[in-house]
């Protein structure tokens, strides 16, 4: 009897077990049916507003951004927090040791999605180690473009440079569990595809300034002036950029510029960008949390540099001036379109 009771009871949690296998496998296939859909639409948005073009076409490249401003599904899509970059250097290495640059997804959505054209094509899969789908969209990357048109001077480095206009796709890697896509890289990973090939553009030069001011008075580079994050018409744009002067100078005096720049040279695998004022927007409230609590600036060790009480009050000071007139910005952006 009390064999048999352990039989039935082996029996009982064998059957329990595949009945929780089927509901997980069950689970995931709506997951990925799911999430395939979703893919599918986002490369169809893609292709209708950010065709291929030719790489320096100004006016597709304002379509494309115009077309993902707002309520795109692409904005939609993303984490609250944006992981962006190029794959690790070396093949197979995790995200997690993957340096990667961190964005609000509106400036994201605003500032670097437009930078590349889509074919419609698209792949996915699931990444066990990862524990994220992987989609790989055809794109092609606008290097032919005024120099003033992109975020910053990705031609700081060479190999940047030539990552960027060598690029045959965009990838996103999506949550299972919400379809949020979490991170998104550019790559070229080696198929042939004669649509997504340009001609390669010679760098510009780089004189080590990330914002620059050409002959005519123009302040460059202009998407750094919140195109892509606020309305042309916003009211508090007059305002913004010289608030932000004001704060970039006492983060100059804070030691804060000298990390949080593109070329990275703290080797930060997490990185955020301060350098130009729509980067400074988007991570506003992140970084003056960071200040109130002492936990930046940071010297070369990682650790907490103390600063002058005066340099400690003005980036106080003009921070939170900084900050309050983002959130009016965003605010009115938020009236304007109807947001709840």
């Amino acid at each position: 009897m009390a064999a048999a009771m352990r039989v039935a009871g082996v029996t009982a949690g064998c059957c329990t077990a595949l009945l929780a296998y089927g509901a997980a496998a069950q689970s995931t296939g709506e997951s990925r049916a799911r999430i395939e859909v979703a893919a599918g639409q986002l490369a169809s948005e893609l292709v209708t507003v950010c065709p291929l073009a030719d790489p320096g076409d100004q006016a597709a490249f304002e379509h494309c951004r115009q077309g993902l401003f707002g309520g795109s599904l692409l904005r939609r899509s993303l984490n609250t927090i944006l992981l962006w970059g190029r794959p690790h250097p070396t093949p197979g290495e995790t995200l997690e040791h993957t340096t990667l640059t961190q964005f609000a997804p509106e400036v994201w959505t605003g500032l670097y999605a437009p930078m590349f054209m889509f074919d419609g094509t698209w792949t996915m899969e699931y990444d066990e180690h990862e524990r994220l789908y992987r989609a790989r969209l055809g794109a092609l990357f606008r290097n032919a473009l005024a120099p003033g048109q992109y975020p910053y001077p990705f031609w700081h480095s060479a190999k940047k440079w030539n990552d960027y206009q060598n690029a045959n796709a965009v990838v996103f890697w999506i949550k299972p569990e919400s379809g949020t896509i979490m991170i998104g890289q550019f790559t070229n990973d080696g198929r042939e595809n004669v649509r997504l090939k340009s001609p390669p553009v010679a760098r510009p030069p780089f004189d080590g300034q990330w914002m620059w001011t050409e002959a005519d008075g123009t302040a460059q580079p202009q998407p750094a002036l919140f195109q892509g994050l606020f309305a042309a018409d916003n009211p508090y744009l007059a305002k913004l950029e010289p608030s932000y002067r004001d704060f970039a100078n006492a983060m100059r005096k804070g030691h804060c510029a000298q990390c949080h720049v593109p070329d990275n040279p703290n080797h930060m695998s997490r990185l955020v960008l301060l350098q130009t004022p729509v980067h400074a927007a988007s991570e506003i409230k992140r970084l003056m949390n960071a200040v109130r609590q002492n936990d930046m600036p940071l010297d070369d060790s990682g650790l907490y540099r103390e600063i002058d009480t005066d340099t400690k009050a003005a980036l106080l000071q003009y921070g939170a001036a900084f900050e309050i007139l983002v959130d009016a910005a965003r605010e009115w952006e938020r009236i304007r379109n109807g947001s709840r």
